[in-house]
């Protein structure tokens, strides 16, 4: 007897096979059985006429790191399909830590994770970090080795390049990591400590990764150009023998595409094993504090707020906004963590910046030392069409690169009978009986990227049906099977008797992102049933109710397998 029997499913199994009818049978936290099925009985039976069962998602890039320790449940991705999250993206976490830095990167991260001080419960590792998630949550996460963590706590928050002996330090940690189950070295060279690390130190840096098969995950030097920035990157990756993967790779322009991927087919990919991911959205999101000039952070983001007071700080960035021809009137102010200006939110920085009678380096150094940081944008860079040729080409995988912001109530994992209260009302499942009330917004404060909602609402419904940019079976591989092999999580990402039974059951006429801008806390429908390792989380378009869960929640920290 099987403990969950899907009948009727079309399967589309990640590996880009062609789809077929199936039953599958699921015995524990595995996929017994994949076949006619018809006689077979089970604990749990799911009708999915008119489905299609698919690998569960995983997204290789997102800042769900600190979500997933307040809330147990993150509906905006099981609502997805995601069901497992690579976390520690852009080279910035909560881990590792010492004693000496953990305040600050709290501190720091405030506007991708709403986590304050009191939140910090004593972890030093990637591993403790991880570990306080797993069974904790219905998702499962792995870690990548956040870079600007491991030289902040080796060689403090300054520019000076790492002594002999610093370097030897910062090796043994990330190889530490590794051998613990990090997929790879993560690395954000926008952003703090890591604005400061050569060329050379990142490929010393590099070579534990490349020891153990690895990747290299970067955000390049964007601030530097596009070009150069991947030139510098595959030169990182072939002089340490690592993989490459790109994050969140896109162009400003048709013509900038055009070169970028013709660099990428006729030179960067003879040179180097590359991937890259993107989502399916041209603008992007980021933190007010990635435009600051780097002198602030020289004595971690605590000391921040000081330098941010200095007249001479405030005039290099105003000429910086200039220089760099920073667009202000194309940025929106997505969530700031005070209530005084929550009235701000959806607002253009140009029409904060006139409201203040300021320069903008003024205006907007006041603005993140009343948030202490804590200020997070949305950028528009143009319409969405300029993506298509990096989400058609075969090196492109999915990673929403999500950034959720200012729960009301953030639920943890020990308040049981909350584990789905970040929503009033999940979308309606066209298989379910109820109401046709339509879906409310999450109860998530501010206007954020819809990509943390969409993504792959739009991957598989419009960009499908409509646009026709790719197969479903394509969509559901860059989803899937390919970012499984490449992050090395053995057993996930195709539907294989054998492998781990994290699983989604959609439907692909409806299934389509809601979320748009001005709206953008409206989760995908179309999803009608999500399992993890075995276990519904997602029954009939709503969330598994606390009492039919396991005690200990079905995710886990998992491990790269090489």
């Amino acid at each position: 007897m099987f403990d969950v029997l899907i009948r009727h499913a079309t399967v589309i199994d990640g590996a880009r096979t062609p789809r077929f009818l199936a039953d599958i049978g699921i015995t524990g936290d595995r996929i017994d059985s994949i076949g006619d099925l018809s006689t077979a009985e089970a604990r749990q039976t799911i009708d999915a006429s008119g489905l299609v069962a698919a690998p569960g998602f995983i997204d290789v890039h997102t800042h769900t790191d600190g979500w997933l320790l307040k809330s147990p449940h993150l509906l905006p991705k099981t609502l997805q399909g995601f069901t497992t999250e690579v976390l520690m993206s852009d080279g910035i976490s909560y881990a590792p830590v010492t004693p000496q830095t953990w305040r600050d990167w709290i501190f720091y991260l405030r506007a991708l994770n709403g986590m304050s001080l009191d939140e910090y419960s004593g972890w030093h590792t990637i591993a403790e970090f991880l570990d306080r998630i797993a069974g904790h949550n219905v998702q499962n996460v792995i870690a990548q080795v956040p870079y600007a963590n491991v030289r902040s706590a080796v060689c403090g928050w300054g520019r000076q390049r790492p002594d002999d002996f610093q370097m030897r330090s910062i090796i043994r940690d990330i190889r530490r990591a590794m051998d613990e189950g990090a997929v790879g070295l993560s690395t954000g060279l926008d952003y703090i400590v890591q604005c400061f690390a050569t060329t050379d130190e990142l490929v010393a840096a590099c070579q534990p990764v490349a020891e153990q098969g690895g990747l290299y995950v970067t955000h390049m030097r964007y601030k530097l150009g596009l070009l150069p920035a991947l030139r510098e990157a595959v030169e990182i990756a072939r002089r340490s023998g690592t993989k490459l993967h790109i994050s969140h790779l896109k162009a400003q322009s048709p013509q900038a595409a055009d070169e970028v991927l013709s660099y990428l087919d006729r030179e960067a990919c003879r040179e180097v094993d590359l991937s890259f991911d993107v989502y399916p959205y041209q603008s992007g999101s980021t933190m007010l504090n990635y435009l600051l000039p780097y002198e602030v952070w020289e004595s971690g983001p605590i000391a921040a707020i000081e330098r941010l007071r200095d007249p001479a700080v405030r005039e290099r960035f105003t000429r910086g906004l200039t220089e760099h021809r920073v667009e202000i009137d194309k940025i929106h102010i997505a969530w700031v963590g005070s209530k005084e200006n929550s009235r701000h939110q959806g607002k253009l920085l140009s029409d904060f910046v006139d409201s203040r009678r300021s320069s903008p380096g003024d205006a907007l150094a006041d603005l993140l030392i009343e948030e202490r940081l804590a200020v997070l944008l949305v950028v528009n860079e143009g319409d969405d069409p300029l993506i298509t040729p990096f989400l058609q080409h075969p090196k492109h995988m999915v990673g929403t690169d999500g950034i959720l912001c200012g729960c009301v109530s953030p639920v943890r994992a020990s308040d049981r009978d909350k584990i789905g209260s970040l929503t009033t009302h999940p979308p309606k499942d066209p298989k379910s009986s109820s109401s046709d009330k339509p879906p409310e917004a999450l109860r998530l404060e501010g206007r954020p990227h819809p990509r943390v909602f969409g993504s792959a609402g739009r991957v598989l419904g419009p960009l499908v049906r409509e646009v026709k940019l790719f197969s479903l079976e394509d969509a559901v591989h860059k989803l899937s099977g390919y970012p499984a092999v490449r992050f090395g999580l053995k057993h996930r990402g195709e539907l294989k008797p054998g492998h781990f039974a994290d699983l989604v059951l959609f439907d692909p006429n409806t299934i389509s992102d809601q979320a748009t801008y001005l709206e953008p806390l409206q989760p995908t429908v179309g999803m009608h049933a999500v399992l993890v390792n075995g276990t519904p989380i997602i029954d009939a378009g709503q969330p598994v109710p606390a009492d039919r869960l396991p005690r200990s929640l079905p995710g886990r920290h998992l491990r790269c397998v090489r």
